[in-house]
């Protein structure tokens, strides 16, 4: 049996206390058996460690390899740009890792500071770390509880535990003893570590400390909870593995050939022939290898974080922009994240029939109207200060909020009727009562529980009329509060009564009460959300809502919404609990909805969706969701939510808006296809100049180019213009398409096809160029080739901006920085031919216009080749 299904006594029997505490010897024996009450963490990794991790990367790897390569031949520069690009990619690295451990430091800090606690007989106050199990504590409105465990006294006691169960309403707390298995949540008669006392009074034993207690799991949880590599960190790994091997046989065949070359040709210095021959094999691997490839993807996410800023979400882990693209999952909170976060009268009920809604002129209102808002605002505790803000009970704030709403202030009414006694609400009776004069006459109104108004009740006010409750005008009403209950709406009952004293009040005098009727609240939803969960299913997003609400008022948000479909099932945690995974496994695509989850609920949903290899993201803003926020493929933390969920999180949402995920999808798919443009654009050059050089030592040419000009277009063509395309705006159908497959490679779908089309293009206008040169010269064909393979890689970067539009098609001028890209890469190669450079760059003295012209016309040619085959093909589909 769990605490709270049994007896206070066997509780206090089991735990060997009495309400007046434990002795001091008995306290020093229980810190040693249990510890103290703190959540303990595993040891971290030091920042050293977490710094030479981030050289294990395959890619890293081979880049440093290269530099200390570049270092021997004396390429000092472009060495230590490769080394302050790794430097960089991993201080920001371990930073980022650094900021996540933090989720746990969150957690221990709310752990209440100071408990009172019956000691020996007598009250005190200590360090909450100083709790041990059996401990009496005693708690006050405003208090953090410190410890967990089952309640003693309590009275008129409502907790905030929204925390740990999503609720977004203070929990009734009591000490009846409760016989069913049922969630934290509905464990009325306990209280949890880190929860606030919100109102009333009460006293509990402790039965748990530290990672024991229910925030003690979810950390448990949390240090569990696997940190995912995201797709795209996977494909460029396990690319970069096959790159290096792949170049590293390139660059060794070239070296093998052109030795034996020089070995059987004859030289006169064969050692120097070689050592240049390997020198130009070093600078065929680095013109191979996109050494801008990581920072240029680092610097696309974080262009698009900029982006998601602005529509209201916050990256905190950079590769989290990537992965909202592959997102196919969205497991979403529903209050504040799919709804308002803010209860709302949405109907009413009176006897004559009336319902909503109420008009906005008061002074047409019905006696019976009028009656019924003078009781939802006088028998209230809640308020509305002059800035806006709503201070009380979330359905009291919405009583006066709907007054306010329809024209009539409610500050106006409580002036008119000050309040001359109460009968605070308490969750055993389910009632409030105060007392004002109304008419010049002593009312109490009553405002509670319908079943419970309705049993005390005997007259009911119909038209202003004061007539008997019959048991046909009993049903009438308790027809329509079904109703209500059916569309997941909490109700309400009002009524009143005269009375002779007003001064005073007993329980008593709430009987024999005249009924007015009831209202209806929900916590609405977003209006935009609506449009939002429609484009996610165009966009081929399966939306969750996993909620710690119950289960009727959850699904009839995610109907309302188009979250649940006709035949979609909707769970319990204690549904899913009875599941076996083969179970869950067959059901999972049609479980729409959650409700009353755990936190070992949440994380084996994430788990669950990645078993069939689904890109999940999940929400939350409470501790108890930070462990799943972790496990999923992206967690996103509410704004308004715990440091804890957000430091687990890889994003935040500064709105709290589930519209805002959909936002950033989009543009995180921008970000993805802007990734792969600008990859497809570095490979196609790389390969351009590949397919010359394999070409010229086939055909026994001279080297197109020399180690400098390789390294040289290499520093121009990898970076601005790879950096300008990061920059490009969405494909028209972005949010048309279903998310990618997270297993495909990096060159999947149109960007391999895009590679080896301009590449080849590229490579066959310089095999073109060097051909003709080499009817001038030797010294003139390099040139040529030179000149063809700058030009032809710069121009490239107009053709990548989109696989199926044209520059002009997707707007020529609509991405400014290609252009400026493209301007920097031709002053640059201008610089190459001013007089005192050139012979740095074997560009001969009688390199001219006539050349110049030849090489810029085929590297000009090749690209509107590019452009051309996007009309043929797209003319055709």
């Amino acid at each position: 049996m769990k605490d709270y299904q049994k007896e206070q006594k066997d509780i206090l029997a089991e735990l060997n206390t009495t309400t007046n505490g434990l002795k001091d010897e008995e306290v020093n024996s229980r810190l040693k058996k249990f510890g103290t009450n703190e959540l303990k963490s595993v040891k971290k990794d030091s920042v050293l460690k977490l710094f030479l991790e981030t050289f294990k990367d395959a890619m890293v790897i081979v880049l440093l390899i290269v530099a200390v390569v570049q270092i021997l031949i004396g390429s000092v520069v472009e060495s230590l740009i490769i080394f302050a690009v790794l430097m960089i990619n991993s201080v920001v690295s371990v930073v980022q890792t650094k900021k996540a451990e933090g989720s746990l430091d969150a957690l221990k800090n709310m752990s209440a500071p100071i408990a009172k606690v019956i000691r020996n007989g007598e009250k005190i106050s200590l360090a909450a770390n100083q709790l041990v199990p059996g401990d009496i504590v005693i708690l006050d409105a405003g208090d953090y509880v410190p410890a967990d465990g089952r309640l003693i006294e309590a009275g008129s006691l409502k907790i905030d535990e929204g925390m740990l169960t999503g609720e977004s309403v203070p929990a009734d707390k009591d000490i009846a003893t409760l016989s069913n298995v049922v969630p934290v949540g509905d464990r009325s008669n306990m209280v949890h570590s880190g929860t606030l006392v919100v109102y009333g009074r009460g006293v509990f034993v402790i039965t748990a400390t530290g990672n024991q207690t229910e925030i003690g799991q979810v950390a448990n949880l949390l240090e569990s909870a696997m940190t995912k590599q995201t797709p795209l960190q996977k494909k460029l790994d396990q690319f970069s593995k096959q790159l290096g091997i792949g170049i590293l046989i390139l660059s060794i065949l070239i070296f093998v050939i052109e030795a034996v070359r020089i070995y059987f040709g004859g030289t006169a210095n064969l050692s120097v022939d070689l050592l240049n021959a390997f020198m130009f094999a070093v600078a065929v691997a680095v013109a191979a290898i996109p050494e801008a490839l990581q920072s240029i993807v680092t610097i696309v996410l974080s262009m698009g974080t900029n982006k998601m800023a602005k529509r209201h979400a916050i990256i905190r882990k950079l590769p989290a922009v990537e992965t909202l693209g592959a997102t196919s999952v969205i497991c979403t909170d529903k209050t504040g994240t799919l709804t308002q976060n803010k209860m709302t009268i949405v109907d009413y009920f009176l006897l004559n029939g009336q319902s909503a809604p109420f008009n906005d002129k008061p002074e047409t209102w019905t006696f019976d109207e009028k009656r019924l808002m003078q009781i939802a605002v006088l028998a209230n505790d809640s308020t509305i200060s002059e800035t806006g803000q709503e201070l009380g009970d979330p359905t009291e704030v919405a009583m006066v909020s709907f007054s306010n709403k329809v024209n009539q202030p409610y500050d106006e009414i409580r002036t008119k009727h000050p309040r001359i006694a109460e009968l605070p609400f308490d969750s055993d009776r389910k009632l409030m009562s105060t007392v004002h004069k109304i008419d010049d006459e002593s009312m109490m109104l009553t405002k509670g529980g319908p079943d419970v108004i309705f049993d005390r009740s005997t007259k009911v006010l119909i038209d202003g009329e004061i007539v008997p409750l019959t048991d046909e005008r009993l049903k009438i009403i308790e027809d329509k509060n079904e109703a209500f209950s059916d569309r997941a709406l909490r109700v309400l009952a009002f009524a009143y009564k005269p009375i002779a004293d007003e001064q005073t009040i007993q329980f008593e005098d709430e009987n024999d009460l005249i009924l007015v009727g009831i209202m209806a609240m929900i916590d609405p939803p977003r209006e935009a959300v609506y449009g939002a969960v429609e484009q996610a299913k165009k966009a081929g997003i399966k939306t969750v809502m996993i909620t710690g609400d119950h289960k009727t008022t959850a699904q009839a948000i995610a109907r309302d919404i188009g979250i649940s479909q006709e035949g979609d099932i909707a769970l319990t945690g204690q549904e899913l609990d009875a599941l076996t995974e083969d179970e869950l496994n067959e059901q999972l695509e049609k479980i729409s909805v959650y409700a009353r989850v755990s936190p070992e609920n949440k994380i084996r949903i994430v788990r669950a969706w990645q078993t069939k290899d689904k890109v999940s993201a999940m929400t939350g803003d409470g501790v108890n969701d930070a462990p799943a926020l972790k496990q999923a493929d992206i967690g996103i933390a509410m704004g308004s939510g715990t440091d804890v969920a957000k430091d687990a999180a890889a994003m935040v949402l500064t709105d709290d808006n589930f519209v805002s995920i959909i936002s950033a999808v989009e543009v995180g798919r921008n970000v993805y296809d802007n990734i792969k443009k600008a990859i497809a654009y570095l490979f196609a050059g790389n390969l351009g100049a590949i397919i010359a050089i394999v070409a010229a030592l086939l055909m026994d040419w001279v080297n197109p180019f020399t180690a400098l000009q390789l390294l040289f277009i290499n520093l121009v063509n990898d970076s601005v213009p790879a950096i300008a395309l990061g920059m490009e705006k969405g494909e028209p159908n972005v949010m048309l398409r279903k998310p990618r497959d997270p297993n495909e490679g990096i060159f999947a779908g149109e960007t391999l096809v895009s590679v080896l089309y301009r590449g080849s293009l590229i490579g066959i206008a310089v095999i073109i160029s060097q051909y003709i040169g080499l009817g001038y010269s030797n010294e003139i064909s390099v040139a040529m080739a030179f000149t063809t393979l700058i030009l032809a890689r710069t121009l490239q970067t107009f053709p990548a901006r989109s696989n199926s539009q044209t520059s002009i098609g997707a707007g020529l001028f609509s991405n400014i920085y290609v252009i400026l890209a493209v301007i920097f890469c031709f002053s640059l190669y201008g610089l190459t031919v001013l007089p005192g450079v050139r012979e740095f760059f074997a560009i001969p003295a009688d390199f001219g216009w006539v050349h110049w012209r030849i090489a810029a016309g085929l590297a000009f040619g090749s690209v509107v080749l590019m452009e051309i085959t996007k009309l043929i093909v797209r003319k055709k589909a």
